[in-house]
């Protein structure tokens, strides 16, 4: 046996030389007529290589036909590939032609008989079991029994279910996820692995992986993603812990979710109160609207009857809607508009005074009103539109701006104060209960305007009422107050 793990044994009863080389698993063989051969005639002086066991190099070894091994040692075959001479070497002789020729004598040479007796030693001592040579071929085919076995322990039969598809194969993984990398297998953070990728793998092991999918699910009106690997509708509404029995489902149950996953509307029954006509009607339904509740439950709506909640809003689990029943007309209404006041100075009146130079007109307008009851009660009259009919005239009062004298000679020295407290109580807005007269001195219109005086006297100030009642007093004297006049004077 050599260091590059060759070994070589010369059959002499067919004149072959099988050598066994470990490292490439192969037996090369050759015949007499090879230079590698024991009994070629011409042993060459080779340049390089190593020499074998019976001392030629191997460097021509692989140049010529060999047989391969199988990787069980037990049963390697052994096939001895007799090989033609090539044309650079003498061919041995032909015993047909020449009876004396030896085919492991080679070419006759001189020497005679003695020549062909230390042939003949040879072939003896060739055909002779070497143990030397026969421990290391020994050797060899105990290290690939070794290996065989070691390779045939660490053969592991386990079965791998791939999202619900079984097979069953041989591995030398460790674990699980060297496993499923051997096999192309790849998984994502929402596919699941049983057992997990670290377990260690024992022969005879399951292993199964379940892809995720996603599924956009709209649950009684709330829309999600989640992510399942059940395969079927009704494994990821197990899954999910949804109610099926019931519900209203977009999709069959028993459809299939493939890897892209799906879209899913679920609507899981409810019970749902429905108030009518004084009557309530409790349903179980799966319905995806108040208005299709409410039909479900056998109840119209007419004209300009309403719900209680947004007929498009989701009906909750345990929800009572009401039906109400509205019936309404129209009605026009006219309304006064008010008039503006405008106010302009005039120099020409006495500060405090004010003159209505136009008088004011309201406008009109028409008002149209929606009128409703519901459920037999009337509610608030409700403004639909309104329009104009009449504009209202802005009213124009000029306004005093003359400063206002408080001396009247001959009046001054008199006490106006009693006599107003005796006419009035003192109240310069007090009008007595015809209406005929007015403020401090219960002054008539006419006398009043006669003395310079603009509108009412009631609504002038205190002060230019008592200056109007001076020169009243200087014109008649007591005589317009006959009850209190005597006030005056003291």
């Amino acid at each position: 046996m050599e260091s590059d793990g060759r070994s070589a044994r010369f059959w002499p009863s067919t004149g072959l030389l099988e050598r066994a080389v470990v490292s490439s698993s192969q037996y090369e063989t050759y015949g007499p007529g090879h230079p590698a051969h024991p009994d070629h005639p011409y042993p060459e002086p080779y340049a390089y290589g190593s020499p074998d066991t019976y001392g030629y190099p191997d460097t021509y070894l692989p140049a010529y036909a060999h047989a391969s091994w199988p990787s069980d040692a037990a049963t390697l075959p052994r096939q001895a590939v007799p090989l033609a001479p090539t044309a650079d070497m003498p061919s041995p002789a032909d015993p047909s032609t020449d009876p004396s020729a030896d085919p492991f004598a080679g070419p006759s040479v001189p020497g005679g008989r003695a020549e062909a007796r230390r042939a003949a030693r040879r072939r003896r001592t060739a055909e002779r079991p070497d143990v030397r040579k026969l421990l290391p071929q020994a050797l060899v085919v105990a290290f690939l029994a070794g290996g065989t076995s070691a390779f045939v322990a660490d053969d592991k039969a386990v079965e791998l279910t791939v999202d619900g598809r079984p097979r069953t194969l041989h591995t030398f993984a460790d674990d699980v996820g060297e496993l499923l990398a051997d096999e192309g297998v790849r998984v994502g953070a929402h596919d699941v692995v049983s057992p997990t990728p670290g377990t260690a793998l024992d022969s005879g092991e399951e292993v199964a992986v379940r892809y995720g999918r996603p599924v956009r699910l709209t649950l009684d009106g709330q829309r999600s993603t989640v992510w399942t690997t059940a395969r079927t509708v009704e494994e990821a509404l197990r899954e999910f812990g949804v109610r099926a029995e019931g519900a209203y489902l977009s999709v069959p149950r028993g459809r299939p979710i493939g890897r892209a996953g799906l879209a899913l509307d679920v609507r899981t029954e409810r019970a749902v109160t429905v108030m009518a006509d004084g009557r309530a009607r409790t349903i179980r339904t799966n319905a995806a609207t108040a208005g299709e509740t409410v039909e479900e439950a056998g109840i119209t709506l007419r004209g300009q009857d309403a719900l209680s909640v947004p007929a498009g809003s989701f009906p909750r689990d345990g929800q009572t809607v009401t039906v109400m029943r509205i019936t309404g007309t129209k009605e026009v209404r006219e309304e006064s508009i008010a008039f503006e006041v405008r106010r302009t100075p005039d120099p020409g009146l006495f500060r405090g005074t004010e003159v209505v130079e136009r008088a004011g007109e309201p406008g009109l307008r028409r008002v149209t009103y929606a009128l409703r009851t519901v459920n037999g009660v009337r509610q608030k009259p409700r403004r639909l539109r309104d329009e104009v009919v009449r504009e209202p005239r802005t009213q124009v009062v000029k306004v005093g701006t003359k400063p206002l004298p408080m001396s009247v000679r001959g009046a001054d020295h008199l006490n106006w104060q009693g006599l107003a407290h005796c006419e009035s109580g003192g109240r310069p807005a007090a009008v007595d209960p015809s209406g005929t007269y007015g403020g401090l001195y219960q002054f008539d219109t006419r006398t009043w305007q006669s003395l310079g005086g603009s509108g009412r006297p009631q609504e002038a100030s205190a002060a230019e009422q008592t200056f109007r009642a001076k020169r009243l007093y200087v014109r008649r004297g007591a005589s317009p107050w006959p009850h209190c006049g005597s006030r005056l004077q003291g």
